[in-house]
């Protein structure tokens, strides 16, 4: 595993991942940690929940993360889109929602151990194209 210097605005954080997307990743979920509350909320939809997620990166973030093997405030670090894993973030948190509901298992439940395993994830999955 590398170790990653992830930039996303005043906000960093150095890591041991596989990849440097699961590292934005990573990012993601210790900034929108305190947003975990909408999952839980039966009275918003799917939608609603990436709406509310949106609305806080565009008045709150920057619109790329940085992420870098060498150190921070590097001109060769790779750029990653805020709204695209914000995107990523979001379908982990609705996948975690639907398995421990279909467990039958209080949605908080779902969206503690979802924001866990974020902390655990070395690689994106990648799909056949």
């Amino acid at each position: 595993m590398a170790k990653f210097y992830v930039q996303c605005g005043q906000t960093e954080l150095v890591l041991n991942s596989d990849a440097a997307d699961s590292a934005a990743l990573a990012m993601i979920d210790r900034i929108l940690g305190p947003h975990l509350w909408i999952y839980d909320d039966p009275g918003l939809s799917e939608l609603e929940c990436c709406q509310h997620l949106m609305l806080e990166a565009l008045l709150h973030l920057p619109t790329e993360i940085s992420v870098s093997e060498q150190g921070f405030d590097r001109d060769d670090a790779k750029k990653l889109s805020v709204p695209e894993t914000i995107h990523c973030w979001h379908a982990l948190m609705i996948g975690m929602r639907r398995l421990f509901s279909e467990a039958g298992l209080d949605r908080s439940v779902a969206v503690l151990a979802g924001a866990h395993a974020i902390d655990r994830v070395v690689s994106m999955p990648r799909l056949p194209r």
